[in-house]
């Protein structure tokens, strides 16, 4: 399991996002909950970003809604770990 690095900003957004739909709080947890566990479960229709966002990876949080997180080396203990970096529609977060 890898360890879930919240940004400030991914923090920001998923407390308006939920503010504007409680419903999203329990999809987003199971998100992260199976990120950490496996960032590449075919549920999670994770995929590489191009252009100005290479590097950086999506995936799909609900039909609308994604994650944007990349994937760091824990400072604390030198494993990989995932840095989420936005939460949002489509055109929030592309």
């Amino acid at each position: 399991m890898r360890a879930l690095i919240w940004s400030p900003n991914f923090t920001r957004l998923l407390r308006r996002k939920v503010r504007q739909n409680p419903l999203l709080r329990q999809s987003v947890g199971n998100t992260l909950r199976q990120l950490a566990d496996d960032p590449f479960h075919p549920s999670l229709h994770s995929h590489k970003l191009k252009g100005s966002l290479a590097g950086v990876w999506a995936c799909t949080v609900d039909y609308d809604n994604r994650i944007i997180f990349e994937f760091v080396e824990d400072p604390g203990s030198a494993e990989n770990a995932i840095h989420l970096l936005a939460l949002g529609t489509h055109d929030e977060v592309y």
